[in-house]
């Protein structure tokens, strides 16, 4: 199934308030690597039949004047939709963009977004999964992974897009290499040095004696004994010298 991650930019947090997109930002992985080809990049500014709020424009950069003469959403939904159609969206923070875009497809009476991409994935969900209690927003994930963000000087649908692709990559990079996407396994193993190469450990008498001591001294004190010499004990079937007293 494609990839695709994709971003927008509104006019403000609710769409049943009235606040419309005005920028939709998409990058298709492929291949677990991001394209530059622009057969596999989707990017329009759209206007919101609606003037841009200072708070929204602070975030964006988008004005209401900038976005006067863009397309309207009705006259590009057929393009992006098939751009997007049968494809996994990667989306950080899901619920936001999709239930902007589900709001623009209502109004042309499209459906819903799910009815076009059979499977959504919330990037700051997964991220909060495998990074629990610590900031994962998508700034945080870029410093996390050192990815360059320094053109993020305001929010943008394609820039966020596309560092939202390279977190993606990083984040299941472990995943890609456990199939086989990495290295091949078989092959890791086939390149171990011979076993004649390996040099055993060893453990100075004194030393030895050393730690023999300090296990006696633990055996007196505790009432339940030395978990170390009883796992030992269990590994070597039984036959473990026990400490004093145990």
């Amino acid at each position: 199934m494609r990839q695709i991650c994709l971003d927008t930019e509104t006019t403000g947090r609710d769409p049943d308030k009235g606040d419309r997109i005005v920028d939709i930002g998409c990058v298709e992985i492929v291949g677990r690597t991001l394209s530059d080809d622009p057969a596999h990049h989707y990017h329009v500014y759209i206007n919101p039949e609606r003037d841009v709020p200072e708070d929204a424009f602070a975030v964006h950069g988008l004005s209401t004047e900038f976005l006067s003469d863009k397309p309207l959403f009705s006259e590009i939904a057929e393009e992006f939709l098939n751009f997007v159609k049968g494809a996994e969206l990667l989306i950080h923070n899901a619920p936001f963009d999709v239930g902007f875009l589900n709001m623009e497809l209502g109004r042309l009476k499209l459906g819903r977004i799910e009815d076009y991409c059979p499977q959504i994935t919330d990037t700051y969900e997964l991220a909060r999964q495998m990074f629990p209690g610590l900031r994962n927003s998508l700034d945080a994930l870029c410093s996390r992974f050192d990815i360059d963000k320094s053109a993020r000087v305001l929010h943008g649908a394609l820039l966020d897009a596309r560092l939202l692709a390279e977190v993606y990559l990083d984040m299941t990079r472990k995943q890609g290499s456990l199939l086989g996407d990495v290295y091949d396994a078989a092959e890791a193993l086939e390149k171990l040095p011979a076993p004649e190469r390996f040099i055993a450990a060893s453990i100075p008498a004194g030393e030895l004696a050393a730690h023999e001591q300090f296990l006696a001294m633990m055996a007196k004190k505790s009432k339940k004994g030395v978990l170390w010499t009883q796992a030992a004990e269990k590994s070597c079937g039984g036959d473990a010298p026990r400490e004093p007293g145990a």
